[in-house]
């Protein structure tokens, strides 16, 4: 498949390079925060006969209890800026974000940076690449479908666990919880991330191109 050789191929000429390299990229990537729980599924184990009991069944909430897309960026040095979506993103709204959130993160984090995003279309739309081109950002060649290797997906894991444990009624309060958290992520994990990066490299080249553990 084509995203296993590009994956391959970012591996092989990353595959040389050193934890001062790493360090000085500005990783960055989107998700969906849930204010009732996981979108996953959930299983229940009961005997016969238990299946309708109150300690088997998992009460659900009308219409999702709602959630929030936020964008986010981080390095070894920091949490970056993190900011909440509005509606449906398209380029014009993603080159705000780069202006408004992006920047500001990379000269606070992580200077002389490479920043990192996916191939998304918004992300490699011509008002975009002029958009960098004229800030004069330098763009890490991205291989499509393999988030498996930006280790941000790892702290967007940590981030709502961490919300998770808060009880929260309302989007307000989901969205003051996510900006405290996100703001006192240890530095210890967002450093052990970003120093797996050798290894998410290594062990990408070891599955030729593949998904990987990391």
């Amino acid at each position: 498949m084509m995203h296993k050789k590009a994956c391959k191929q970012f591996s092989e000429d990353k595959q040389t390079k050193d934890m001062d390299y790493w360090n000085h990229v500005l990783w960055s990537d989107k998700t969906k925060i849930n204010l009732f729980g996981s979108d996953g599924v959930k299983h229940v184990w009961w005997q016969p006969g238990e299946e309708y009991k109150d300690k088997c069944v998992l009460s659900t909430v009308m219409h999702g209890g709602g959630s929030v897309m936020v964008w986010g960026c981080m390095s070894a040095a920091g949490t970056g800026e993190l900011q909440f979506i509005e509606g449906t993103m398209n380029a014009n709204m993603y080159c705000d974000i780069l202006k408004q959130s992006m920047i500001p993160s990379l000269r606070r984090l992580a200077r002389r940076a490479i920043f990192q995003h996916d191939n998304d279309p918004k992300h490699t739309s011509k008002a975009t690449s002029a958009l960098l081109k004229k800030l004069r950002v330098r763009v890490m060649d991205w291989p499509s479908r393999s988030p498996d290797l930006n280790p941000i997906e790892h702290l967007w894991g940590i981030l709502k666990r961490k919300v998770e444990e808060r009880k929260v009624s309302n989007i307000h309060q989901l969205r003051d919880v996510i900006m405290k958290k996100w703001k006192r992520i240890p530095v210890a994990a967002r450093e052990a991330l970003v120093n797996s990066m050798p290894k998410s490299v290594t062990a990408v080249l070891e599955y030729n191109g593949g998904h990987t553990k990391y």
